[in-house]
């Protein structure tokens, strides 16, 4: 088994030490699904929903998820974030969520990628939940993440 990082000798939570560790390039990609009735998926194509354009608020709110991670997620670090981008396709039953995130710094990403398709996702359902009591969030996780060696 893999030793955590998170977890020090006594098996007490830790902020991971990152200091001797160069900056470089991270991106980290992930997705989510908010399942969602045709009905509704109509009503966001054509901007009938009432608390407005789901898609755009949507998107503020992944991005503001991304650079509030390190406030929800205790042993996070408070990165340089270089780039968030939310990204959203509508198929006939659901919104498929798709962000990026980019940093140059010395820890990774991924987790700034996950809480912005998260928050994208929890927007979504919150915008549309007058119109559909049906809706399911599904399939946060993350696509791929990378860095370029120093």
């Amino acid at each position: 088994m893999t030793e955590l990082s998170h977890i020090d000798e006594a098996g007490s939570a830790r902020m991971v030490d990152v200091s001797g560790k160069p900056a470089v390039k991270r991106t980290a990609r992930a997705s989510a699904k908010v399942m969602v009735s045709p009905e509704t998926i109509e009503k966001i194509r054509k901007g009938l929903l009432k608390k407005g354009d789901v898609l755009a608020v949507a998107r503020v709110a992944g991005i503001n998820a991304a650079k509030k991670t390190y406030e929800m997620i205790p042993l996070c670090h408070a990165i340089r974030i270089d780039s968030v981008t939310v990204e959203f396709e509508l198929l006939a039953d659901c919104v498929v969520i798709t962000t990026c995130a980019i940093c140059t710094d010395r820890t990774g990403i991924e987790m700034e990628a996950l809480s912005a398709a998260s928050g994208a996702a929890l927007t979504v359902y919150d915008m549309c939940k007058a119109v559909d009591k049906e809706m399911r969030i599904t399939d946060v996780h993350l696509v791929e993440k990378t860095k370029e060696e120093a």
